[in-house]
């Protein structure tokens, strides 16, 4: 935030997240994504009288794992509530979830508070076809209950972001440290991670709280930095034209930026919550908690941060690599390999070359083996192939795997010899006469072609810093 803005954004979010569990969170229906609709029912998830719910378990192991990680305190003793609300989306005309004793509270993740961590199920889907479309034979609006029962955990955090940026961040780490955990594959394209904002501003300097308003649902950490940006632009030019910002569920258009109402916002009151007569309180035993406890791994802050003490790496690398699980692990695994330790160099290495080959796959998924690559940084450490020579080493690691020193004599892409490359050199200058003299006149970028003609002779083998320091010291420059 600007020294000088007039207006301070403050900002809190509320993540739900599906949980991999096998079954629903209150009936025995198996979990689906992109199925037929409603094929994964049963009278239990379709709210019909006189059936029964039971809590899942494993639901509830993966939330008391979630509540630990974010250091909260687990309640002794909490209990599941009926939020009702009458929507297609919802069978028996509520949701039970949990309200006034939630698993978790009071916790933290980065320098973020965590207010709350509490489990609910999730609603049934709603699919919209235009005004002229049709969706699977019928007109206007259908509903999937495939969907609806699927186990969630909802995380509420303290008011303490203050710009888009920061939230979206946040938004990462904890998607971070739950896809981590393993306890959701917290997809945002499928739904599996939904992601609402409260916004609201205040004068600069003062601390009491302004009137907040709601953006539902973004499914992208960009569109949530946009949406969140977008609002508080909003919200500062109403207030600067005296007007006041009133209480609301707003939805981001990400295509055209824009900002529309969905409805007032509801208060507590507004669900008539009252406790679920049909399901018996969480109390955590001993035992539950020691499994929740054991099988929590390393999380990404944690990760991070010993990537950053104990191997001297930068903050922004250190983060990039711990965030992504997959990454971090390859990274471990190859430095673990190297002969010579290079933290920082494989580090790089990954982060740009690997990173840039494989998108936002699992290096686990192509042919190439930590050890391999770490052999290839060690090879361009030591001069035995150039930079630009070792890319392409890694491309075919990648599609192909294999020794990076049996592909380098294969190919020809060892370094030239010292011999060699200095004839190679002073050919170059004897053929680029013109950029000679241009260079010898001041004009650095001529080296640029004297350079190029070395390169293209030794298939770009050759090291250009070398080669540089050979052009200058031949030509008395």
């Amino acid at each position: 935030m600007s020294a000088t803005r007039e207006y301070e954004p403050v900002i809190g979010v509320e993540i739900h997240t599906q949980l991999r569990t096998r079954t629903k969170m209150f009936c025995g229906c198996a979990l689906s994504f992109g199925e037929e609709p409603n094929t994964r029912t049963c009278p239990v998830c379709l709210g019909h009288p006189g059936t029964l719910p039971v809590a899942n378990a494993e639901a509830v192991h993966y939330a008391l794992m979630i509540a630990m990680a974010f250091d909260c305190e687990i309640a002794p003793r909490s209990i599941f509530h009926r939020k009702n609300y009458f929507y297609p989306d919802l069978a028996k005309g509520y949701q039970i979830s949990q309200y006034d004793i939630p698993l978790g509270r009071g916790g933290r993740l980065g320098d973020v508070r965590i207010h709350r961590v509490h489990l609910e199920e999730d609603a049934a889907k709603l699919v919209h076809a235009g005004s002229s479309g049709r969706i699977h034979g019928a007109e206007g609006s259908v509903v999937d209950f495939n969907r609806g029962g699927t186990p969630l955990v909802e995380i509420v955090t303290e008011p303490d972001l203050r710009s888009p940026h920061e939230a979206a961040e946040f938004g990462r780490l904890l998607q971070a440290t739950l896809r981590h955990m393993g306890v959701s594959d917290v997809n945002m394209e499928e739904g599996s991670l939904r992601v609402d904002a409260n916004v609201s501003i205040r004068p600069a300097g003062q601390t009491t709280l302004g009137t907040k308003t709601e953006l539902k649902n973004m499914n992208s950490f960009r569109f949530l930095e946009r949406g969140i940006a977008a609002e508080i632009a909003r919200q500062e030019a109403l207030v600067r034209d005296g007007g006041e910002v009133e209480q609301e569920t707003l939805h981001y258009d990400p295509a055209s930026g824009s900002l529309t109402t969905l409805r007032s916002k509801e208060e507590a009151h507004d669900y008539r919550y009252f406790p679920e007569p049909d399901l018996v309180p969480i109390a955590p035993t001993d035992e539950m908690l020691e499994r929740a406890r054991a099988a929590m791994p390393e999380l990404p802050a944690a990760r991070a941060e010993r990537l950053e003490r104990e191997l001297a790496l930068p903050a922004d690398l250190a983060r990039h690599l711990a965030f992504r699980t997959e990454l971090g692990d390859f990274y471990e695994s190859a430095l673990a390999a190297s002969a010579n330790g290079d933290a920082r160099s494989i580090a790089n290495w990954i982060t740009n070359e690997l990173a840039a080959r494989i998108g936002d796959a699992d290096p686990a998924e192509t042919r190439l083996e930590p050890a391999a690559f770490a052999r290839l940084v060690e090879m361009v450490g030591a001069r035995e192939v150039s930079a630009g020579a070792a890319k392409e080493v890694l491309d075919a690691l990648v599609a192909e795997g294999g020794d990076p020193a049996a592909i380098v004599e294969q190919r020809g892409l060892g370094m030239a010899a010292a011999g060699e490359l200095d004839a190679i050199v002073e050919r170059a200058i004897a053929d680029n006469p013109d950029a000679v003299e241009k260079f010898k006149a001041g004009k650095e970028k001529a080296i640029g072609a004297i350079m190029g003609a070395v390169m293209r002779e030794t298939r770009g083998a050759a090291d250009g810093g070398e080669v540089q320091r050979l052009i200058r010291e031949k030509i008395g420059a």
